[in-house]
């Protein structure tokens, strides 16, 4: 007897099979040599990616709410992403304050222009508002799915050297992520979609782990193509 996957399953399928050039990438990012710069800038290139995911989900929400009882995909997704918006709400300040941390008595460095981060998170705009809402959950699948491991931080403070303070983010996400993960997938399964909204949901997934890698790559300018950590990104980052 065959077992049939579940819709959460087969878009984790399709996020582990695109996903290999993010993983060298972060491999790239948090090996030991040059870490400390290359962690000052993963904590400012997050913000500009994170302080977006609120208004985001806010704006799939009041899409949601205008298509109203006729669309009970859109009634179930707008009551996730009102709670969802709640969990997030703030989480761009921490790494504010990660950065205060790092930097000290210098302040926090003016931001970038974030073309990385608006290649990653301007396509979700564009389909919230031309497409359905619920194209968004390919996006927060990939986010949500990539959870640091709950000892992460501690290894990060040990080879950078910095105080503990400057990783609440990444140890705050290895604890609440897998939570949030589990969430969406019973939501997903769950969900009254068509094959047009299932696929276009994967879609934006295979877009996320695609402009996020290039983003992540960027961190590290001076990478070679062999990774000198004798960690692997599976052993850093959660899957699922």
């Amino acid at each position: 007897m065959t077992a049939t996957l579940s819709r959460s399953d087969m878009l984790h399928v399709k996020i582990s099979l695109a996903d290999h050039a993010l993983n060298a990438a972060l491999d790239r990012l948090w090996r030991p040599d040059g870490l400390v710069l290359r962690y000052g800038r993963y904590l400012a290139a997050m913000h500009q990616v994170i302080r977006a995911s609120v208004p985001l989900m806010d704006l799939a929400a009041r899409r949601c709410a205008e298509r109203g009882a006729a669309d009970p995909l859109a009634a179930r997704l707008h009551d996730y992403l009102v709670e969802h918006i709640d969990e997030e709400r703030g989480h761009d300040l921490w790494l504010l304050d990660d950065l205060a941390v790092m930097h000290g008595s210098n302040g926090v460095p003016e931001p970038s222009a974030g073309l990385a981060a608006a290649r990653l998170v301007g396509p979700q705009y564009y389909w919230i508002e031309h497409g359905h809402p619920a194209t968004l959950l390919g996006y927060i699948a990939v986010l949500e799915s990539r959870a640091p491991a709950v000892w992460l931080a501690d290894r990060l403070a040990l080879d950078t050297g910095l105080p503990t303070e400057a990783f609440r983010t990444v140890r705050a996400h290895a604890e609440l992520d897998g939570g949030h993960t589990s969430q969406l997938d019973e939501l997903l399964d769950d969900l009254p979609l068509s094959r047009a909204q299932d696929a276009a949901i994967g879609v934006s997934a295979l877009h996320t782990i695609g402009a996020l890698t290039e983003l992540i790559r960027e961190l590290s300018p001076d990478a070679t193509d062999s990774p000198s950590s004798d960690l692997r990104t599976t052993d850093l980052w959660r899957t699922r």
